[in-house]
């Protein structure tokens, strides 16, 4: 009976260990493939978020022109120059997001079963290519700040991330966390601005799938990196309802933190995406 109950544990544990951080913070040594070295935090950036907000910017317009017969309540509060950007669409069909995402970025993101033993979830390059240095995925999820209760949520979680302020996304699509979860609830009069479809198998938008990238081992290369972004004032109202995170108390005083998943490299067609972890270099 104990020999069983230790198995079923340590099978548990094996899944759940690739994106637990404590076990990774006392393994980095074993495991040097997991590091990328930084000197400065606030300048762990591998591109400008310059970049990320046109990446953004870029897919998000599109999906809403793709469900533009949806979003005619929303737009008529627009200017008409901005209406005419999202109105003016030649083909009237919709298509599935993710030929959106393929058709505007040039890749297409998909979970599927990991290529590592009993990691469980991953996700892959299904179509296309990614260029090194692309905005590749988002990490979802609710944002607490270091004074904001999480000790709940976080039992049992392997989906919570911690910024390097400290700042924690809890990313779990299940469990109390999926209850907890604010999305959906901020708006500005007709505007929403967060994206709760994160929650199901299908999100809306389909970056949103960040928390299931697995951590890079020695015999997995990180081909992908987590960088920071804090959404800032001039991101287009009508599309922040494709962002997937929202802060945990509505009236957190902060810029929206988001956090990407930027390519370390060309990322080519059938390959799983591999993260890795920072290290300050003094």
């Amino acid at each position: 009976m104990f020999k069983a109950l230790f198995k079923a544990f340590e099978v548990r544990w094996k899944s759940y260990r690739h994106r637990f951080v404590p076990w990774i913070a006392l393994n980095l040594q074993k495991n040097e493939r997991t590091l990328r070295q930084v000197k400065d935090p606030s300048r762990d950036k591998l591109v400008e978020d310059e970049e990320v907000f046109g990446s953004l910017v870029c897919l998000f317009t599109e999906l809403l022109k793709n469900d533009v017969k949806n979003q005619s309540e929303l737009l008529r509060f627009l200017p008409q120059s901005k209406r005419d950007k999202y109105t003016n669409v030649q083909n009237g069909t919709r298509d599935a997001p993710c030929a959106v995402v393929l058709n505007a970025l040039g890749f297409r993101i998909e979970r599927k079963r990991s290529s590592l033993q009993l990691a469980g979830t991953g996700v892959f390059v299904t179509q296309g290519r990614v260029p090194e240095g692309s905005t590749v995925a988002m990490y979802p999820g609710t944002i607490y700040q270091a004074d904001e209760p999480i000790f709940f949520q976080s039992i049992r979680n392997p989906f919570v991330f911690r910024c390097i302020d400290g700042v924690l996304i809890d990313g779990n699509d299940r469990a109390i966390s999926k209850i907890v979860s604010c999305s959906g609830r901020d708006r500005f009069g007709p505007f929403c601005l967060g994206d709760c479809s994160w929650l199901t198998s299908d999100p809306v938008n389909p970056l949103a799938v960040g928390q299931y990238v697995n951590n890079c081992s020695n015999e997995k290369a990180a081909n992908v990196c987590y960088q920071e972004y804090d959404v800032p004032e001039g991101f287009p109202l009508e599309l922040r309802q494709y962002l997937p995170n929202v802060n945990y108390r509505a009236d957190t005083q902060r810029p929206l933190r988001c956090v990407v998943l930027v390519s370390l490299r060309d990322i080519n067609c059938g390959e799983e995406l591999f993260s890795n972890y920072y290290t300050i270099v003094h």
